[in-house]
């Protein structure tokens, strides 16, 4: 798409205005075939999650001017920079900008952050800019969406999400399912900031050297998403839903493990992870890692067990010292696109 493709709204306010975007966090819940063994790679389920979020916040500038709130948003203004120059070599639109990076999401822990900047980023400019263009489209001009589109359609909608993996064409995988998340249903959410997931071309390389994964496997997967865990988010119906996840997760973490040091990247994780497993049997919880990690979570069907379980933990002495621990909801919205001259928008 060149500039004039592009479908403009003029803006005739002279003042500063700015633009701000909130986009959420997810879980990626695991790829259905990896492997490709019908012909296309990937295929993935996620949730987008509360709690975790990118704020920014761009602005009229005279000047191209980049700032950070926090060290770990001056971490990615480099990355936001380029992000900006695609943005402009795609769209012809190059008037100098103000660009604030209030929050971003730990980065490779599988919480999406790479995709949730580049996607709120691209928002906010196309907002900006009156630009007519899809998140979808936005994140392919940012190189996103290679293998995973949880986090480009989770930034539209919320929910749980299954996509069909990325095309031949490149462009982000095609949204398949989008499903409330209960609202009763909670999850603890488990982080190791003194470990990170793969990324880029350690992930690509990490990805390559593994064994196919067998076609049964990745039938076995699909089975469960399409009979289990997709039917109880559907019906509220929490014990399919977790033993589906659980199935998935095993399948997922034998083969990923040579890659990651085993089925969970965090040692301290996976410990706290089998304790939740064993210490749920009579109640159920859907466990697992977050794409490559190391964060860990633990799907319960209400708050009271959520909570149950983790004063549990800590009370038992299960919580190694340098472990987060957050319970939070699902989210069945996505991001929020707020404009100076204009009400607040959901996306």
């Amino acid at each position: 798409m060149t500039s004039a493709d592009l479908a403009f709204a003029p803006r005739h306010d002279l003042g500063i205005r700015t633009v701000s975007v909130s986009a959420p966090g997810r879980l990626h819940l695991g790829f259905l075939d990896p492997s490709g063994s019908l012909g296309r790679a990937f295929g993935s389920l996620g949730v987008v999650i509360d709690g975790f979020t990118t704020e920014l916040e761009l602005s009229t500038s005279s000047s191209d001017h980049l700032a950070a709130d926090t060290p770990a948003a001056e971490a990615e203004l480099a990355r936001a920079a380029a992000h900006l120059s695609l943005l402009r070599q795609r769209s012809g639109c190059h008037a100098p900008l103000s660009l604030r990076l209030s929050q971003v999401l730990p980065p490779h822990a599988g919480f999406g952050s790479g995709t949730q900047l580049a996607t709120a980023i691209g928002r906010a400019f196309a907002e900006w800019h009156g630009l007519d263009v899809s998140t979808a489209t936005l994140a392919h001009w940012l190189g996103r969406g290679l293998r995973s589109g949880i986090g480009i359609a989770g930034f539209d909608t919320g929910g749980l999400l299954l996509d069909g993996g990325p095309g031949a064409d490149g462009l982000p995988a095609p949204l398949l399912s989008r499903i409330p998340f209960p609202e009763d249903w909670r999850i603890i959410v488990v982080q190791d900031p003194g470990h990170r997931g793969l990324s880029g071309g350690a992930e690509k390389n990490a990805i390559a050297a593994l064994p196919p994964l067998p076609q049964t496997v990745a039938a076995d997967i699909c089975h469960q998403v399409l009979m289990r865990v997709l039917p109880g988010a559907a019906s509220e119906e929490f014990a399919p839903f977790a033993a589906g996840i659980n199935r998935m997760q095993q399948l997922l973490g034998e083969h990923f493990a040579p890659a990651q040091g085993g089925v969970f990247t965090s040692l301290a994780v996976a410990r706290l992870m089998r304790w939740f497993a064993d210490a749920s049997r009579a109640n159920g919880a859907a466990i697992g890692q977050s794409s490559w990690g190391p964060t860990g979570f633990a799907i319960v069907s209400s708050e009271t067990r959520a909570q149950l379980l983790v004063d549990a933990a800590r009370a038992g002495g299960h919580v190694d010292p340098q472990l987060e621990i957050r319970i939070v909801t699902g989210r069945n919205r996505g991001a929020v696109v707020r404009d100076r001259s204009a009400p607040a928008r959901m996306r």
